[in-house]
């Protein structure tokens, strides 16, 4: 280590001093940005190991995606620290000032620190898992990685949203994957003077045709309400998660056309309005 005393700085010794210290600290800092860059490739492919040991071993994916961001942060910060050793620092000086500042460093990420301690509560609780589709903090989509900090959820229009894991550990989450089954549930509105039991015959005719609708729990018909301008008839039925919205979607479409091949109106809000002359 070069110690510099004072002088005065003339070009006759100012370009030995600048020798000096390129010989001394220029060939460590070219072996550092060597280090750090093989190093650097070398995280990269034990992560791609581990990721794929833990896909052999069959490890829960929500698990793996944590296990993988929390080992490529470990390893960058060791490898920071040995950076720093070899161009020379004094580490008894950085563990100092690192352990000084580490109060007022974990104020400032307290939640970072939430995050992390929430993703741990996601992995152990497990109230979801990567490919389950949840409703949480506004938004709806499927789990596409449990990270350290935050979960990744892609939304039915493939847009990419991050979710703090502390907000997730903390707050409400509906879970739409975690049943094998769900209930779907329409209501029909029809016209008044219409034949209810026609209707229902109808509606029970579409339900036992269609493959996706369980025998057991059996569909349930029944009229619910009697509306200002309509009949309601409400139904339900069972089927499995997967086909859950597929179902929801072509029943509608294929009452629509019974009801119009069977002659049943659905009505749309009217008023009847009475002029009365006044003689």
């Amino acid at each position: 280590m070069i110690i510099l005393q004072s002088f005065e700085f003339t070009p006759a010794n100012l370009v030995p001093l600048v020798a000096s210290f390129a010989v001394d600290y220029g060939l460590k800092l070219i072996a550092a940005i060597i280090i750090l860059l093989v190093s650097l490739w070398i995280i990269k492919k034990i992560t791609r190991a581990l990721d794929d040991i833990m896909t052999k071993k069959e490890i829960d994916p929500s698990l793996r995606s944590f296990l993988r961001s929390a080992t490529g942060i470990i390893l960058k910060v060791l490898l920071t620290i040995s950076i720093l050793t070899l161009v020379g620092l004094p580490m008894t000086s950085f563990i100092a000032v690192l352990g000084a500042a580490g109060l007022a460093i974990g104020l400032a990420l307290s939640g970072t620190l939430q995050n992390f301690a929430g993703g741990v509560l996601i992995l152990l609780i497990k109230p979801f898992k990567v490919g389950h589709f949840i409703e949480a903090q506004g938004f709806m989509g499927t789990v596409k990685e449990i990270q350290i900090f935050n979960t990744i959820l892609q939304t039915p229009d493939n847009i990419i949203i991050t979710i703090p894991n502390g907000a997730l550990s903390t707050g409400s989450v509906t879970n739409y994957s975690i049943n094998q089954t769900r209930r779907a549930q329409w209501v029909f509105g029809i016209a008044y003077g219409d034949n209810y039991q026609k209707a229902r015959d109808i509606l029970l005719k579409i339900l036992e045709g269609d493959e996706r609708v369980m025998k057991d729990p059996a569909p349930l018909i029944f009229l619910s309400e009697l509306n200002d301008s309509s009949v309601d008839i409400t139904v339900r039925a069972w089927a499995k998660s997967s086909e859950f919205w597929p179902l929801n979607f072509e029943i509608r479409e294929k009452v629509y056309d019974a009801f119009a091949q069977g002659g049943i109106n659905i009505p749309f809000p009217q008023m009847d309005v009475h002029l009365h002359q006044k003689k």
